[in-house]
């Protein structure tokens, strides 16, 4: 039986043409293969295998939380990509992840699974986890590469299992951030934002009031949106919404993002927005 994360996400896609669906599951499973790939080999290496199992035991809960939003912030980005227009499709620096943090999740997220799906494979000695682990990893590659199915969307289904785990992991550790929390809009996602000429009269800054002069430049929301350059400089400095309709900018706050970038699924899928955050 599907989370309901799972099918927000499974609907959202189902909105998608042919040529978009294609392109996401390939894009997805690619993402997928490496991120298999660099499992096994962390599974295949002693060596690195146990440096990256103590840097898990010296991490605190807050911190392992943090890794797991970037990772799930990171694999939104990749889910969101056709749902955004492109002025916000931009690199965001609050989703890179380092080798060393990758390999760190990873293995995070593999042991989460493990324990899941067989509590009693880690009861043994920790010497003992990274054979377990192995063969754990064999048995399931083929299902979270999906090598079947690359372009009829199968691929996409580990995937969307793999951010419902994350997503709930967050939610679970208090850390998903408050509902309706001011944040600042992303400087990149600001600088993207197009100049455009007034055309016509009476049409209002909503900021100032003041009507905005024929001919003049002013800044131009994705939601279409205009306002004085001088007045939405300082808005967006402190708040990443559209003053008229709520509409968001992206941000660099990481679990601000991931909450905005789940509203983007939630509205695709038709459901409410307000009651998927949980």
């Amino acid at each position: 039986m599907m989370m309901e994360e799972e099918t927000t996400i499974m609907a959202a896609i189902s909105t998608l043409g042919p040529s978009q669906l294609s392109d996401l599951s390939y894009s997805i499973f690619s993402l997928s293969f490496h991120h298999r790939r660099r499992l096994c080999h962390l599974l295949s290496s002693p060596c690195l295998f146990f440096l990256t199992l103590h840097r898990l035991h010296t991490l605190s809960l807050p911190q392992k939380t943090l890794l797991i939003a970037r990772h799930l912030l990171f694999s939104l980005h990749h889910l969101t990509r056709h749902f955004q227009p492109p002025p916000l499709r931009l690199p965001n620096p609050s989703t890179a992840i380092n080798q060393r943090d990758l390999d760190a999740v990873l293995l995070l997220l593999f042991l989460c699974e493990a324990y899941h799906d067989n509590p009693e494979a880690l009861e043994r000695p920790h010497d003992e986890w990274r054979q377990v682990l192995t063969s754990i990893c064999s048995n399931t590659t083929l299902k979270i590469t999906g090598i079947t199915g690359i372009f009829d969307g199968a691929a996409l289904i580990p995937y969307i299992e793999m951010v419902t785990r994350c997503k709930r992991l967050v939610g679970i550790m208090g850390c998903g951030g408050k509902e309706g929390k001011e944040v600042a809009a992303s400087p990149a996602a600001v600088v993207a934002l197009p100049a455009v000429e007034v055309r016509g009269v009476g049409i209002e800054c909503v900021i100032c009031k003041e009507e905005m002069r024929e001919g003049r430049d002013v800044c131009k929301f994705p939601c279409q949106h205009l306002f004085h350059w001088m007045c939405i400089l300082p808005w967006v400095k402190k708040r990443n919404t559209c003053p008229c309709c709520r509409f968001q900018l992206p941000c660099d706050d990481i679990f601000g993002e991931i909450q905005r970038l789940w509203g983007i699924l939630v509205k695709a899928s038709g459901k409410n927005v307000d009651d998927e955050w949980t």
